[in-house]
Formats: C-alpha cells, structure tokens, sequence
C-alpha cells in the first residue's frame, strides 16, 4: 500500500504501487515483484501509465475514458481493443471495489480522522488485518 495526500491522483501512484509488490512463490525463490496483468479502472490509462506497463512487460485490463475513445477515432492509428476476454477479465475488478467497501465501514478510515500518515496506515493495516481474520474463519471448512 502507499499512503498519499488526500490531493493526491491515484493515477500518478500506480508505478509506486506496483514498485511495493513483493509475493512470496509457493516454491522456493525469490518472491515476484511483477504482475502478469493489473486490472484498473477508467482513471487509469494515462500514456505514462501505459507507457510504464509497457516497458515493464505487464499485461493490463484498463477500459478507455469515452473521449479517450473519442480522440482515437479522429487519429489513425492502433486502436485499444477491449473486447469479450477483456471484459471477463475485468469482472474480477469487483474485488478491490468490495475490499475498499469492506474498508471504508470503519468510521475512522473513512473520515481520516487521524492527523498524522502513520496512525492512519496502522489503521488501515489493523482493520485489513481483522478483516482477513474474519473472513479467513468464515471460510474455513
């Protein structure tokens, strides 16, 4: 997680968020550090966006902005396809959308209430915690 201003676009973090990603193999070696593909929605798809997923090798899932969409059809050139496999992939955004629901029942995370950074990403990190907790008992055969 990276912890920004409230001013912040979340479209400018992407490549440091990614930076942080450290997954451990279920074998042995090193944890990756890449995704095979990143899953975003419409405020995403900047040129540096792209640009940095490119040269990185990632794959994405990222729908076009309608004048996006727009300005595309004016130009030639290669057109971005989001097609039937795109569109299930993209079925699975839903999680992340329910995790920053699941989130944001806290009253304190979702005022931000809290006047310094590490306060409200320890907290962010114990109810994450809980969350898992629960969620992990619930599911448990």
């Amino acid at each position: 997680m990276v912890l920004t201003g409230g001013n912040t676009a979340d479209t400018t973090m992407l490549a440091a968020t990614l930076d942080d990603i450290c997954v451990p193999r279920a074998s042995r070696g090193r944890p990756r550090t890449r995704p095979d593909r990143v899953l975003a929605d419409k405020g995403y798809p900047s040129k540096a966006n792209r640009a940095w997923l490119r040269a990185h090798g990632i794959a994405t899932t990222i729908p076009e902005r309608d004048d996006q969409i727009a300005h595309r059809r004016k130009k030639p050139g290669r057109p971005i396809d989001f097609g039937t496999d795109q569109r299930e992939r993209y079925k699975g955004r839903n999680v992340v959308e329910r995790c920053f629901n699941r989130l944001k029942q806290w009253r304190g995370i979702a005022m931000r209430s809290d006047k310094l950074a590490r306060n409200y990403r320890a907290a962010i990190c114990l109810s994450s915690t809980l969350i898992w907790i629960k969620t992990d008992l619930i599911n448990t055969p």
